[in-house]
């Protein structure tokens, strides 16, 4: 099973630029919204409006709030998420492909500001 998230929730997230060094993905959901499990590489996150979401991985959760335009490194990572606030989520992820892709269960979930 891939959890490549542009394979889990292809109607959420879309890849926008891809070469050998990055991949760019467009995350956009609305109020409610949830995604299914899936992993991102180190990367980059850029946020494009203010959201509140609840992630989750295993019995580890944690809520971040973010606010638009906010630039934030993220870990590798494995969660599922949903927008647990009252506007849409709208998100750029720069993925690193010579970063890590192994998923530390002790890295803190969403992003690290």
């Amino acid at each position: 099973m891939s959890l490549d998230p542009t394979v889990t929730d292809p109607d959420k997230y879309r890849v926008v630029f891809e070469n050998d060094q990055v991949r760019v993905l467009d995350y956009l959901d609305h109020p409610g919204g949830r995604t299914s499990p899936h992993e991102h590489p180190d990367s980059v996150m850029i946020t494009l409006s203010t959201f509140r979401r609840l992630l989750v991985h295993g019995d580890q959760s944690r809520e971040v709030e973010v606010v638009e335009g906010t630039t934030a490194w993220m870990p590798a990572q494995r969660h599922s998420g949903e927008n647990i606030g009252d506007t849409s989520t709208h998100v750029v992820f720069v993925e690193l492909k010579s970063g890590s892709v192994a998923v530390d269960p002790d890295v803190a979930l969403g992003p690290q500001t």
